[in-house]
């Protein structure tokens, strides 16, 4: 779940304030981390759906948490991450491309989200998710092997569930600090720091010292200063913000990923799952009103409808 950043070192180097990963490395320590800043794309994947604010604040932060973790790796497909549960939160999934289209959708119970009342506040991530797991995939294609990790979820919110399964799963010290709200106008924004300590390399006894210790829990103390406008406001760089918290020890930061909303959905493909179907298998998917089978893509809300005449060519001229 992790590999070293590809691109050359800068200082410095120019950043705009939305929907972008900072890589950064910690000089003095070594430490490696990652900063999120979501503005644009998280609103639109967020406003083409109907969510309740802990959904959709919830669906927020899994999707700052997929982009940390896809930003640390190197890949060139989909990284997905996916928690599953019995809580009013059924399941949430959060995907990543490696050019930086993200997109995300969640399903809820309505009634179980309503019962969970103040558990939401104090321990989100039982009271909306319940028991189940977190999964992260990586699919590079068709003629590749998928890489997958799993583990239960454990933890009193999303951020530590993911920590727990880097404690089970990969023995990497990660520290994790995201934040999801609002801006005046209403629009969604999320922030998120990700700084992690990589396992010593054979005959490298001297980074488990004292002073290795210090500088990892330094760390950690300085990205639990920083406060939710600082991770959220779009008038401070993600540099600036990150020479203001690690200057001391030297911050070197590397070019910046850029992020977008992006969909896969097309009616090309639709087109093909419709044919994979039977076509009597189908028929419950038409509308009353008009007479044509209506698909609703789960991630952007996008409707294709197919007429019967639409649905004689999906299946050949004639065939019912």
């Amino acid at each position: 779940m992790s590999d070293t950043p590809t691109p050359a070192p800068v200082s410095g180097a120019p950043s705009g304030s939305d929907d972008l990963v900072q890589p950064f490395q910690i000089e003095a320590s070594r430490l490696r981390g990652r900063m999120v800043r979501l503005g644009p794309a998280l609103d639109e994947i967020l406003t083409r759906h109907a969510y309740p604010e802990p959904v959709a604040k919830f669906l927020a932060e899994t999707m700052a948490l997929a982009v940390l973790l896809a930003s640390m790796l190197k890949y060139e497909g989909i990284f997905t991450l996916q928690t599953k549960g019995d809580g009013p939160i059924r399941l949430m999934v959060a995907d990543v491309t490696s050019v930086g289209d993200v997109r995300a959708y969640a399903q809820f119970d309505e009634a179980a989200l309503t019962a969970a009342g103040d558990d939401v506040t104090i321990a989100p991530a039982p009271a909306l998710l319940g028991r189940g797991h977190i999964a992260f995939t990586v699919d590079q294609g068709p003629n590749t092997d998928r890489y997958q990790g799993i583990v239960e979820l454990y933890g009193k919110t999303l951020a530590d569930c993911v920590q727990h399964y880097f404690r089970q799963s990969e023995q990497i010290d990660t520290g994790l600090r995201v934040t999801v709200g609002r801006d005046a106008g209403g629009h969604w924004r999320a922030g998120g720091l990700m700084v992690q300590r990589m396992p010593p390399e054979q005959g490298t006894a001297a980074l488990l010292s004292s002073d290795t210790e210090d500088d990892w829990r330094r760390a950690m103390v300085l990205m639990a200063s920083t406060t939710d406008d600082e991770l959220l406001s779009p008038d401070l760089k993600a540099n600036d913000l990150l020479f203001r918290l690690f200057h001391e020890d030297g911050v070197r930061v590397w070019a910046p990923h850029h992020l977008r909303f992006g969909c896969r959905c097309s009616r090309q493909r639709v087109h093909d799952m419709l044919g994979n179907l039977p076509r009597e298998e189908i028929q419950h998917l038409k509308v009353e009103e008009t007479g044509k089978v209506e698909v609703v893509c789960q991630f952007c809300s996008t409707a294709y409808h197919f007429d019967d005449d639409d649905l004689d060519k999906v299946y050949g001229s004639g065939d019912a």
